[in-house]
């Protein structure tokens, strides 16, 4: 059976082909009642616009990569969610990424999606080499979001306010009376954010001495070993503070592991309201950077840089606030 056409659609309809390709296109050129009459003839022939053809034509593809870090971390999913709402509703489509597995077969992280023409590129997380994106960002419009690290010219950069967000979490374990607090980092100019924020805030309080930081990879595996060490160590903390709720999950299960009830022998918090955070059964302390926010700012940028492209690199940071549930309580 033949495919209609947008020749077919304009006879249907009355009206002639241009007309069709401007409905098709979302102009706003088109009185109300015309309009009607093509999508109406459209949806009774079944007809489905030719990507391909209209990509040529347009000299777009009306995709937008998406690079990500690292697609296991459950954190990208409300930042995805936020990005694709404000994409989709202006006509535009995600491809995703994996950085990761990029690097592992020894390619540049974003050509496969430059080599699939996307529009605009969207990076989410932190890379090794964010100044390799300069050349990227040359030829296409490019968003850094979630991630803190310098930018190349012309690249926006939207994510949370790290130093806000860990200072919520070490203020919130103080107030509760917890003294030997540790901090389980993480790497990037995000980790060293949080870092430097969770020690400044016990500097503030006189607890210096009393705070304890260990490196980790950011990982749920991470974080266990790191908190077997604090653990098993003469100076047990009474609360640690993950760098983000995968390597929460691993403290807590090296907590469990060694007989300590949480929140009663040991207070937990993690950052990034993840999904898993808010698990009955997991119920976790942590700080909501407002991923869903994220997403939806970056998409705006984006956004804006095909209206006008060229200009500087701007760097927004949404709020974050910490959502308290079960995993802390006052010091034992």
């Amino acid at each position: 059976m033949r495919q209609p056409t947008i020749r077919d659609v304009a006879e249907r309809a009355g009206v002639s082909k241009s007309l069709v390709s401007l409905v098709l296109r979302g102009s706003d050129q088109v009185r109300p009642e015309k309009r009607d009459a093509v999508l109406r003839a459209a949806q009774e022939l079944g007809y489905r616009p030719n990507a391909a053809a209209r990509s040529l034509s347009e000299q777009r593809t009306r995709t937008v990569g998406v690079l990500l870090n690292d697609l296991r971390n459950p954190w990208f999913v409300d930042l995805l969610d936020g990005l694709n709402s404000l994409l989709h509703a202006n006509g535009l489509h995600m491809l995703l990424a994996d950085a990761r597995l990029n690097r592992r077969t020894g390619q540049d992280p974003a050509d496969p999606l430059l080599d699939l023409r996307v529009d605009g590129l969207v990076v989410v997380g932190t890379l090794r080499d964010p100044a390799a994106l300069g050349a990227v960002a040359e030829r296409i419009p490019v968003v850094l979001a979630g991630s803190r690290e310098p930018a190349p010219p012309g690249v926006d950069v939207v994510a949370g306010d790290d130093e806000r967000g860990a200072r919520l979490v070490t203020e919130h374990l103080i107030g509760l009376g917890h003294r030997r607090i540790a901090h389980i980092a993480g790497y990037g100019a995000v980790g060293e954010l949080r870092r430097g924020s969770f020690e400044a805030a016990m500097r503030r309080h006189g607890l210096a001495e009393r705070a304890v930081v260990e490196p980790s990879d950011m990982t749920e595996e991470g974080g266990y070993r790191t908190t077997v060490r604090l653990l098993s160590g003469p100076e047990r903390p009474t609360a640690v503070f993950a760098v983000n709720d995968m390597a929460a999950i691993g403290v807590l299960s090296a907590a469990e592991e060694l007989g300590l009830r949480v929140p009663r022998d040991l207070s937990v918090v993690g950052y990034d309201n993840t999904s898993i955070a808010r698990l009955r059964h997991v119920w976790l302390t942590t700080v909501d950077n407002t991923s869903h926010e994220v997403g939806r700012r970056a998409a705006r940028c984006l956004l804006e840089r095909f209206e006008g492209p060229g200009g500087a690199g701007r760097t927004q940071l949404a709020t974050p606030t910490l959502e308290i549930r079960g995993s802390t309580a006052p010091a034992p």
